[in-house]
């Protein structure tokens, strides 16, 4: 096989059953990305990217924060400046990234999606923007042809509650498309009960829902509404994002009387916020048993510390952090709650502080059964850490304490159509790892048996985990 490129055929496989186990498992499988940020109209319309810098540089916090580290002026990472100067930053400071992941996923992309083998800078950057810009002209690297040309079988965007899914309703009757986009719902503005604008989110929750909301069984009922209107279209997922997993008891009451001084735009305290989300949790976690769907709990971000460059450019800009804390307890107890009553959804919970994984396997350990394999799931590396010591951190807490075989996999978590081949990274890192426990004794040269877990987690858990048609 060949090795004469830095991403080689072997590259990351690092001893002989780690590269059968990739060759001959993982590699042809497709791609099942549950959870992305891809903007559905993008997919529906087929959008043709203007230049390499238009795909590669465009909304991806990952790279602007690099170019920060390295100094770059802002205008050339999120300004008016233009493209091609964008590129040509990217190109000679790409060099001085070695080690972070982003130089292996840089070529990683550059050799899937355009075939280049070069090594990207200052001396191959002219070459390389005109050659990705000649190919991007084409049908094959439009957001439709990225998809079929990475054999994605599944992606998934991320939807607010209110969204009309108009391009979801449109891509159903889009027959040659032959990946299957679902919507996912992101009911993060129904629970953050502190936000400013929360009042007016309420009464656009209910003109979606077509109901007058007056109180909080109001509320309650245009968010069933909502979820129901998802579920129509195709959604069979959900997903939270907390800083601090909440968890305070409350009573109905009490979480009535809570959203009803919100309604009028009365302060609401911390704990008030914790007992409002803790309750109203519940209820979500309920209405998503009901319908089969799987909970997705993304745990542990510190957002938009920077609050100079916050009023400059907004979120979502690589402004964000790992945040410290305590979540045994209001992991088990949420969990506990809604297994008590019959309840639980299938549930993935992902943590952006590393130091948690071990717990997290724990705790789900205690909340598995009722025919599901892997009904509870410990999310993949996620955020700053779906890069190689990441992976292999808690596909190692995964494996140690917990099941790996049911696990569900990678996934993109990503703005960017550039990103599918993380799917690729992993799974090299993936067959290594197993390819090293089979080399050293821990796992027998049974290539039948450990392919088969290779391939389940490549594709097959999350196909049968997710139950998108």
């Amino acid at each position: 096989m060949s090795t004469s490129s830095f991403i080689h055929d072997d590259w990351l496989l690092l001893n002989s059953s780690a590269q059968r186990l990739y060759h001959d498992y993982a590699a042809a499988m497709p791609i099942y990305d549950f959870h992305s940020h891809l903007n559905p109209q993008e997919i529906s319309s087929n959008r043709r990217f203007r230049n390499i810098a238009d795909l590669a540089l465009s909304g991806d916090h990952y790279k602007w924060r690099a170019l920060r580290w390295l100094g770059v002026d802002e205008q050339l990472i999120t300004g008016n400046a233009p493209d091609k100067d964008k590129f040509m930053i990217w190109a000679r400071s790409l060099p001085e990234m070695v080690g972070n992941p982003l130089y292996h996923w840089t070529h990683l992309e550059l050799k899937r999606y355009f075939g280049i083998d070069e090594l990207l800078s200052k001396e191959t950057a002219d070459s390389v923007w005109e050659r990705c810009n000649e190919q991007l002209q084409g049908d094959e690297l439009t957001t439709q042809g990225i998809l079929k040309k990475l054999k994605v079988n599944v992606v998934c965007t991320t939807d607010d509650p209110i969204d009309s899914l108009e391009h979801h309703i449109q891509l159903k009757k889009d027959h040659a498309l032959q990946t299957v986009v679902a919507p996912t719902f992101r009911p993060d503005r129904v629970l953050n009960i502190r936000d400013d604008g929360f009042t007016g989110y309420v009464s656009l929750l209910g003109e979606a829902s077509g109901l007058e909301i007056h109180d909080y069984s109001g509320f309650l009922q245009a968010v069933t509404a909502r979820i129901d209107y998802f579920h129509k279209h195709g959604c069979r997922l959900s997903d939270q994002a907390f800083g601090e997993l909440p968890h305070a008891q409350s009573t109905e009451h009490e979480a009535a009387y809570i959203f009803a001084r919100a309604f009028k735009g009365e302060e609401i305290s911390p704990h008030e916020e914790q007992k409002f989300q803790s309750h109203t949790l519940i209820k979500l976690g309920r209405l998503y048993h009901e319908r089969g769907w799987s909970m997705q709990l993304h745990i542990g971000a510190l957002r938009n510390n920077n609050a100079r460059m916050f009023s400059a450019i907004g979120k979502d800009s690589g402004f964000d952090s790992i945040l410290d804390f305590n979540m045994a307890r209001s992991l088990n107890a949420l969990l506990n709650e809604l297994d008590a009553s019959g309840q639980l959804p299938k549930t993935i919970v992902y943590t952006l502080n590393p130091s948690q994984y071990e717990m997290i396997a724990t705790a789900i350990g205690n909340f598995q059964g009722d025919g599901i394999k892997g009904k509870v799931q410990m999310g993949s590396g996620w955020w700053f850490h779906d890069q190689k010591e990441g992976m292999l951190q808690q596909l190692k807490a995964l494996s140690s304490i917990g099941l790996i075989s049911p696990f569900v996999g990678m996934l993109t978590d990503s703005r960017s159509f550039l990103s599918f081949t993380r799917h690729e990274y992993f799974r090299r890192i993936l067959c290594n790892l197993f390819g090293t426990w089979m080399e050293e004794g821990d796992l027998p040269r049974d290539y039948a048996l450990i392919g088969r877990t290779i391939e389940n987690i490549c594709y097959n858990n999350a196909d049968a985990y997710f139950g998108i048609k």
